[in-house]
């Protein structure tokens, strides 16, 4: 009997986008993190159809953000919130955004078993690659505003803000490997651990744009000559939203494949 194929609840229309959380280092960390607190149950269910490390999934939907069959969700890397960071929907709406592709994932993963292969491992794509961006500090869209403006850091002209975020992990981190990472912020307490994980979809991304909300006292919406000090500045909070975003998405992935 043919499976039912289940890819999308609402189809958004194609957008030019172009948004790229966290670079690959910063994804590929927050599945680090996110594979050390995974139940071997989840762990064996996901290799069914990832039998590879998953950290190899973690940019997929970047890379493929412009392939005709899924253009619909290009514009769904980024989401908007009102000025108290609570998640506004309505910039967005018409075209989708990072909640709106969780609640996607989230209903097709609920019961991934009625899925063909080949849906539960787009749909896994999807919950590796947008929790991630979920985290990222500019891809929480302050109320009637973006992170799209030329800049200069340390005399070397960045194409955008957004940008600068995009590479942060990696210049705070060097040539160090996403596992050793994972392990040096992994740092809750199991106590610590439910704290973050509780919540829907938009008290996380409350919380994440809470958190992000520093990057403009250091660098104000539109500051071209960026505070030299901005990598450093960033290194507790960039680390705080890579570890808890490997929390969250543990959770979810133990949801859905740990039954």
């Amino acid at each position: 009997m043919m499976k039912k194929t289940i890819l999308i609840l609402i189809v958004a229309l194609m957008c030019g986008q172009t948004a790229f959380g966290w670079g690959r280092r910063g994804h590929e960390v927050v599945i680090a993190v996110a594979e050390r607190h995974l139940t071997e149950k989840a762990k064996a269910n996901i290799a069914k159809y990832i039998a590879h490390d998953l950290k190899k999934e973690s940019v997929w939907m970047d890379e493929h953000r412009r392939d005709e069959d899924i253009a619909y969700t290009s514009a769904w890397h980024v989401y908007s919130t009102y000025e108290n960071h609570d998640y506004d929907p309505n910039p967005r709406l018409y075209k989708g955004d990072v909640v709106h592709s969780l609640k996607v994932s989230e209903y097709n993963l609920n019961d991934y078993e009625r899925l063909t292969d080949s849906a539960v491992v787009f749909n896994l794509r999807m919950v590796l690659h947008f929790v991630g961006d979920l985290h990222c500090p500019t891809h929480s869209y302050p109320h009637n505003s973006n992170y799209k403006w030329a800049c200069t850091l340390n005399g070397k002209p960045q194409k955008t803000f957004h940008s600068i975020y995009d590479k942060m992990p990696q210049w705070i981190w060097k040539k160090t490997q996403a596992a050793e990472i994972a392990e040096q912020i992994d740092n809750a307490s199991k106590g610590e651990i439910k704290k973050i994980q509780r919540g829907d979809f938009h008290d996380w991304a409350k919380d994440c744009a809470t958190k992000s909300a520093e990057i403009m006292v250091w660098n104000p919406i539109g500051t071209e000559t960026l505070n030299p000090q901005t990598v450093e500045l960033s290194r507790d909070l960039v680390n705080l939203q890579m570890r808890n975003g490997g929390y969250r998405l543990a959770y979810l992935l133990n949801k859905y494949f740990g039954k």
